[in-house]
């Protein structure tokens, strides 16, 4: 099985991109991780937000597999400590037979198609992220529930 984080459009600013990528090389000890990134819409700007959520989750879809067991990273969703957090990933990483899936939406979040594909839904705060901050904070994240899963001390109660 292998985790994979797929977000739409890329990182723009140079310090998030460094942030992601150090904790992108520190998780390769943990697990296998694939980032897929989908560029964003070539003249997204002429669409509604509805259009474009559309559009995003049309690709969105096509990078998913029939068993992908599928988490929306959304303002909607469940929230965690990170103690809590990192024992969710652990049931899944115990349950999920195909890929574990978390997906970032683009500016406005989700189209319906996308929320009828999830299995999942959690949120990294009450708090509302830009869609490129929230890369960052999700791969710490990844890294702080594996490092809890093995004792290591990193994360401090």
């Amino acid at each position: 099985m292998k985790i994979k984080l797929i977000a739409i459009g890329k990182t723009d600013e140079a310090f998030l991109e460094e942030g992601i990528q150090k904790y992108m090389k520190r998780l390769k000890h943990y697990h296998p991780l694939e980032f897929i990134i989908i560029p964003d819409i070539k003249q997204g700007g002429k669409f509604t937000a509805d259009n474009l959520k559309e559009a995003e989750g049309k690709l969105l879809l096509q990078k998913l597999q029939d068993g992908d067991h599928v988490v929306l990273l959304d303002e909607k969703g469940k929230t965690f400590t990170s103690t809590e957090y990192a024992h969710f990933l652990q049931k899944k990483l115990n349950s999920v037979t195909t890929n574990l899936v978390f997906i970032i939406g683009g500016a406005y979040g989700f189209s319906p198609a996308i929320y009828e594909r999830a299995n999942d839904k959690i949120s990294l705060s009450k708090m509302t992220f830009s869609h490129q901050m929230v890369r960052l904070f999700f791969v710490e994240q990844l890294y702080r529930g594996f490092t809890i899963l093995r004792g290591e001390k990193y994360h401090h109660d």
